[in-house]
């Protein structure tokens, strides 16, 4: 029995030394600074209780209304500009009719009249002048003009579309008929595969010098209340999603940073990340609102799982850091010097047999 305790004893003060590690230094966790972090269910109960307030409504109403008064302004009135090609036809005097376009003043020129100033006009404003011009040297002339092509009714769509420019308009082009006449979103390559970058949700439309109150996502999804028609001289901005992205870090198997797409979780880019290692603190880290001035939360992943807990839904920029865990590191530790304890205990009892 001697030489068993001899075997025996320094296995015993081993996995006891072992024992007294987990439960004094190693149970505390260096993430000890991350525990008072609010929790992602308040955070979105709060959110709950903003809405519930009525301060979402209120600003939702209130953009609401101010759409519905654009729409109800009806269709802006044509009027003849620089590029248009027109026709002008004198009833009764086909030789003094004309078909051309506006100069770069306005003008047209005219059999009797030289250059007539028809730039900014209407089309029963322009016949008008053109009437009372003709009236020295054609009795009682009846003018007509036909628009036969439009170069001046244009917008312009910018940033990251697949082909920005200038685009001729008619009174129906709507919002998303702008966006698919530029192609939709432009593709960039990141990671190795082509993303569309366009960020819908930060794009604007500009009216007059005033950012209108359109979400371009709900208009190119074709929403009637977001989708106006536009007007001649309206620019559209589409964002890039290059500036919107989500940074993954830490206790991960494949740290990376992507472009952000509207409705990703965090249960999802935990899964592009190869999910977390065995050493991972029991929550996840966000950092929201950049490092500057950062609002940061704790998510409880097994909580999302087991569905005790909702899956959180990522911002544009978000930073997620899954914290390293001096505890778990422990378990995978005893995880594998277990064989070693075995072993070690295989040859006590070898040499407990062998003493007897």
């Amino acid at each position: 029995m001697i030489l068993f305790e001899k075997f025996r004893s320094p296995a015993a003060a081993a996995l006891a030394a072992l024992a007294a590690c987990a439960s004094g230094c190693y149970s505390e966790r260096i993430t000890s600074e991350f525990k008072n972090l609010p929790d992602a269910e308040e955070i979105a109960d709060s959110a709950a209780v903003l809405e519930a307030n009525g301060r979402d409504e209120r600003s939702k109403a209130e953009r609401e209304r101010e759409l519905r008064a654009i729409a109800a302004e009806g269709d802006a009135v044509y009027r003849i500009n620089a590029g248009d090609l027109i026709e002008v036809r004198v009833y009764g005097h086909n030789d003094i009719g004309i078909k051309t376009k506006v100069s770069p003043d306005g003008c047209i020129g005219m059999v009797f009249l030289g250059q007539v100033k028809v730039g900014g006009c209407t089309i029963a404003e322009a016949c008008e002048t053109i009437q009372k011009g003709l009236a020295p040297y054609v009795k009682h002339p009846v003018v007509g003009i036909t628009v036969a092509e439009v170069s001046s009714e244009a917008i312009t769509i910018s940033g990251a579309c697949a082909k920005p420019g200038s685009y001729i308009i008619s009174d129906s082009t709507r919002i998303a008929d702008a966006y698919a006449l530029a192609g939709g979103s432009a593709v960039r390559l990141f990671n190795g595969a082509d993303v569309d970058v366009a960020d819908l949700e930060h794009s604007f439309v500009v009216r007059d010098g005033k950012v209108l109150p359109v979400d371009m996502s709900l208009a190119v999804a074709g929403d009637p209340l977001h989708n106006l028609k536009l007007r001649k001289g309206d620019y559209i901005f589409v964002a890039q999603a290059m500036q919107s992205s989500i940074t993954i870090c830490g206790e991960v198997g494949k740290p990376h940073r992507r472009f952000y797409e509207k409705g990703m979780g965090l249960i999802e880019e935990l899964t592009d990340a190869g999910w977390m290692k065995e050493t991972h603190w029991s929550h996840v880290i966000i950092i929201r609102n950049g490092l500057s001035n950062p609002e940061m939360f704790k998510v409880d992943v097994d909580g999302i799982l087991a569905g005790r807990c909702r899956n959180v839904m990522l911002k544009p920029n978000d930073i997620i850091y899954v914290p390293h865990d001096n505890l778990s590191e422990y378990n995978v530790f005893i995880r594998k010097l277990l064989p070693t304890a075995q072993l070690i205990n295989l040859l006590s009892r070898g040499a407990a047999v062998y003493s007897n």
